[in-house]
């Protein structure tokens, strides 16, 4: 999974990337200055793992991972060129979904680009960007697909639809707006590849004092959360700065350091679960004496093609799954004890993978 990190200069977006990271992307006080997108690599946090590996005494560990992109302080006429946003723009487009940091905080000593707080108007401004460059893409796929559409059934069909999402953008709107009953209609879209119609994920950057009631008070926050909700998207509030202290810290030191805060779950915590969730993601484990390791998939997904995510023999020559929920196996605390009592499940092609199963398949090539 690749997350894209944007939002105006000096929203704390680069300080929250570099904590999320711990990459060592510059956060000066001025705009622009990630110049080259930074990109951190993330062990997805899994307390499954932990317990798995210790029971199976595995060599190795290897957790799911997302990585992040740091884009570029992007301004108005982004779109355009300016402040070198163009060339960002399309490294949003090979994210999954985008992570949208959105000021909520007064202080003085930073600088708002627009030089006052207004998550709103800051979510507009970045909007209208992307809106801007998917207009210039759909002009040109238009132009394209209408030589050939003449006498071409499903070209015609193509060409209304590009037409119906331009008149979307061109109202101001997301392309995520845009609705249909036809799953072909709906495929068709998401391959064109619109920045706008792209999940979106508002971090809403509070100060620490927000932080412990989840910014119930914070009237900027509500707002994000009022609007955030209309448009189907998530949010999470963080504090960028004690992200940044946090991420110096062990485990353990972390825990302690959060619960004198009177918090429960980190930043990156929060971004994961929101980021699962928006995106329809889940793991499931596999554990051995070798390696125990996380596997993320779509929700849905049946056993052959979780196989697949493995290696493409084990969906090629799929026979069986044998399958435990993680609790169960902890509990009993054996993979041969589990046998015994009947929790270990034989499941064929058509079982759906859940959240937390623990997964030996049994394959032939």
């Amino acid at each position: 999974m690749k997350l894209g990190i944007v939002g105006l200069p000096n929203v704390g977006k680069s300080t929250l990337f570099n904590s999320l990271t711990k990459a060592g992307a510059s956060a000066a006080n001025y705009p622009f200055c990630t110049i080259d997108p930074n990109v951190g690599v993330v062990a997805v946090p899994d307390n499954r793992l932990k317990a798995l590996s210790k029971l199976y005494n595995s060599k190795k560990t290897t957790p799911a991972t997302i990585d992040f992109v740091d884009i570029a302080g992007l301004v108005k006429g982004a779109s355009k060129g300016e402040g070198l946003g163009n060339q960002f723009l399309s490294n949003i487009r090979e994210c999954d979904a985008i992570v949208h940091v959105v000021r909520c905080f007064s202080d003085d000593n930073v600088i708002h680009v627009d030089g006052s707080v207004d998550p709103l108007r800051d979510i507009e401004t970045i909007n209208l960007e992307l809106i801007f460059s998917d207009i210039e893409i759909l002009e040109r796929r238009i132009a394209k697909t209408a030589k050939s559409a003449t006498n071409n059934k499903e070209l015609k069909k193509e060409l209304e639809v590009l037409k119906e999402l331009k008149d979307i953008l061109e109202s101001g709107k997301m392309a995520s707006s845009f609705s249909s009953d036809d799953e072909e209609v709906l495929d068709f879209v998401k391959s064109i590849g619109l920045i706008s119609y792209m999940p979106v994920i508002y971090a809403a950057n509070v100060s620490e004092d927000d932080l412990a009631n989840d910014a119930a008070d914070n009237k900027y926050v509500q707002t994000v959360r009022d609007f955030a909700n209309d448009a189907n998207s998530k949010v999470f509030v963080v504090c960028a700065k004690i992200e940044e202290e946090i991420s110096e810290l062990d485990d353990d030191e972390k825990t302690e350091y959060l619960e004198a805060l009177g918090i429960k779950e980190s930043g990156l915590d929060k971004l994961i679960k929101a980021s699962y969730d928006l995106l329809g993601l889940l793991s499931y484990l596999t554990s051995g004496e070798d390696e125990t390791r996380a596997w993320t998939i779509k929700k849905g997904t049946k056993a052959p093609q979780a196989a697949g995510k493995i290696h493409s023999d084990f969906e090629r020559g799929f026979i069986k799954a044998e399958v435990i929920n993680y609790k169960d196996l902890l509990g009993l605390g054996s993979a041969s004890l589990a046998k015994e009592k009947g929790l270990m499940r034989l499941e064929g092609k058509d079982y759906v993978v859940q959240d937390g199963d623990v997964i030996l398949f049994r394959f032939n090539v």
